[in-house]
């Protein structure tokens, strides 16, 4: 399955635009926000991503430091590299990352880098 295909949750530092256009295209979405959970720390966002099966969209490399050296339990880490660019910039990576033939099985981390026109997926995925 797609990364796209699960429910998400995006970090605070995800663009309310690429919130929106993520929905638009039909994406079960809640922000840290909704959950009520704005100026949470990393890992209480983690753990509510977790409880609740939906991958953590997020510019934030500490998620990944959580989930692999910390050991903390979660679904799935969507990693947008570079971090807080525009969100046209941003919904085109993702875009990119739902159309690529990848597919994961839950926990995994997808790190999405997009360098101008050129965007690399990597995935690691513990099942």
């Amino acid at each position: 399955m797609n990364p796209l295909e699960l429910p998400l949750l995006t970090d605070e530092n995800i663009h309310p635009d690429v919130v929106q256009g993520l929905r638009a295209r039909g994406k079960d979405v809640r922000t840290v926000v909704d959950e009520g959970l704005g100026g949470s720390d990393d890992v209480v966002v983690l753990r509510r991503a977790h409880s609740t099966g939906r991958v953590v969209v997020t510019h934030d490399a500490d998620f990944g430091k959580l989930a692999i050296q910390a050991s903390e339990p979660y679904t799935g880490i969507v990693f947008l590299r570079p971090g807080h660019i525009s969100p046209s910039f941003v919904l085109a990576a993702l875009a990119a990352l739902e159309a690529s033939s990848i597919s994961v099985t839950p926990p995994f981390i997808a790190v999405v880098e997009r360098k101008e026109d050129q965007i690399r997926v990597r995935v690691r995925s513990d099942a």
